[in-house]
């Protein structure tokens, strides 16, 4: 068995996980209920903490330990511009967001909530949309044309 096999899983997981605790974490806060929602944006962080870490590792590990590249997406046709549309938007949404995830965190566990709302509003449907996309890419990617 592949090592490395199941880092892809886990990923996708992890992502999956960051977007249910989103999803709820607005639920919580368009009912006012703010322990909740507190609660579930911190999961949420540290969920995409973990998932940060784990990719790292799993890339850090294909390259330098194997001298392998990344896993090619061997999907052909229409499928393939709509894979690395996905996966380019993915990739940069989520280098981008990274920062602005930290700070709006760090304005609502630090009491600045108005200006925690200003930016929440702006940085919660770009974190929503990596989290879903990277579920989205791995199911392209290791389910419905499988790479190597």
């Amino acid at each position: 068995m592949d090592p490395l096999a199941v880092f892809p899983h886990i990923n996708a997981l992890l992502n999956a996980g960051s977007g249910f605790f989103l999803l709820l974490g607005f639920y919580f806060i368009r009912t006012k209920q703010i322990t909740r929602h507190k609660a579930c944006m911190v999961i949420a962080s540290s969920i995409s903490a973990v998932f940060l870490l784990s990719y790292l590792t799993h890339h850090a590990i294909r390259t330098y330990y194997f001298g392998l590249g990344p896993t090619k997406f061997i999907g052909e046709g229409i499928v393939r511009p709509i894979y690395f549309t996905i996966l380019t938007s993915h990739t940069i949404l989520a280098t981008l967001v990274a920062p602005f995830v930290i700070l709006t965190l760090w304005r609502g566990l630090s009491g600045k909530f108005e200006k925690h709302r200003k930016i929440a509003r702006l940085v919660f449907p770009v974190w929503l949309y990596v989290s879903v996309t990277g579920v989205v890419v791995y199911l392209l990617l290791y389910h419905f044309y499988p790479g190597r």
